[in-house]
């Protein structure tokens, strides 16, 4: 069930900065992405990102984080390994399964995707004066800040 306040509700909706913030935020997340490259496909650009964040990882364990099916993953996988951007390690404690963990060439191909995104915005916030970089500045933080206080409940 899809349940939303009212603008009468909740005053920062009646201010249109609820509306404000979505958009800036879609729009500069989207255009970055776009500016990042295309290599991947959004699944192999995700399953990497978290093999990064989380690895070495089992299929199973990526599986889970990503909710997809083990079979996706193996597949996904196998095309991140055939591109040379994920390394496959015999497990330990068991000899039939594998860890899967980001390769050299996958962690370089996250750093050019950060660097591109970073120099687009870079060249965007360029033309602005300083006050507004300061402001941006401090929005910035206020919204992290917001957002990690609300991931905690």
């Amino acid at each position: 069930m899809i349940t939303s306040s009212t603008p009468s509700e909740n005053p920062v909706d009646a201010a249109g900065t609820v509306d404000s913030v979505r958009l800036a935020v879609a729009r500069t997340a989207r255009r970055m992405r776009q500016q990042a490259g295309h290599e991947l496909s959004p699944s192999r650009l995700s399953v990497l990102n978290t093999i990064a964040r989380e690895g070495p990882i089992t299929p199973s364990e990526l599986a889970s984080i990503e909710r997809i099916s083990r079979p996706n993953v193996t597949r996904l996988v196998a095309k991140l390994r055939g591109e040379g951007l994920v390394d496959c390690i015999a497990a330990a404690s068991d000899g039939r399964s594998y860890l899967v963990a980001l390769s050299k060439d996958g962690s370089a191909l996250r750093e050019l995707r950060r660097a591109r995104k970073s120099a687009y915005l870079a060249r965007v916030l360029a033309s602005a004066d300083p006050e507004e970089l300061e402001l941006l500045d401090r929005a910035s933080k206020v919204l992290l800040r917001l957002v990690e206080e609300d991931g905690e409940h």
